[in-house]
């Protein structure tokens, strides 16, 4: 392989393997998910499914006219900082899925005997599996290049936002204190540099 004379296409198509290669580690760990004690009701749920859902599709989406003016320029620098930036997600996303282990739920969930995580990069993220998957959005719309990516993005943070809220507020309410202590020291989505 002449990794110095591909184009925009074979790029993008090695970010979407590294997508792929995301998707099957939640799928073999999905079966190793603790049971559920509580969970969003199945509105909230869809409250951001939805938009995760449209987001992803925006950016993956090749033929949707009226969203394919290009914002990101066509040439190499911009394919090969984009794949970077997907890989660097996805290695983000699979950390901290590995950390969080049997408390993983892709549900608002607490479980039976939850544990508040606080190795791994959730030493300094309270949701560093969002921080992952949102970088690696960032990566597949700049190789890509076209608006409807970034628009995808913004739906994805956006329902990624108001999920991490609802997570807090279950973790607020079974661990108190101690979750507070450990939000006054993180960042939601990035470190807290204060």
């Amino acid at each position: 392989m002449n990794w110095a004379n591909m184009n925009a296409d074979q790029v993008s198509r090695w970010a979407e393997w590294l997508w792929m290669v995301l998707c099957g580690v939640w799928l073999v760990m999905w079966f190793s998910a603790k049971s559920v004690k509580k969970r969003e009701s199945p509105l909230e749920r869809v409250q951001h499914l939805i938009p995760l859902i449209l987001g992803f599709w925006l950016l993956f989406e090749k033929n949707w006219k009226g969203l394919d003016t290009r914002v990101v320029p066509d040439n190499p620098a911009a394919w090969w900082l984009g794949l970077a930036l997907t890989a660097g997600g996805v290695a983000i996303g699979i950390w901290a899925r590995l950390s969080l282990g049997t408390n993983w739920s892709g549900v608002v969930t607490l479980k039976d005997n939850h544990e508040l995580i606080r190795k791994g990069l959730y030493r300094w993220i309270r949701h560093p599996i969002y921080t992952g998957l949102l970088l690696g959005m960032i990566g597949t719309a700049m190789i890509r290049g076209y608006l409807r990516g970034w628009l995808g993005f913004l739906l994805v943070l956006a329902a990624y936002y108001f999920k991490a809220r609802r997570e807090e507020g279950f973790l607020r309410q079974e661990f108190g204190e101690a979750f507070e202590e450990h939000a006054r020291h993180t960042g939601m989505f990035f470190p807290k540099w204060t």
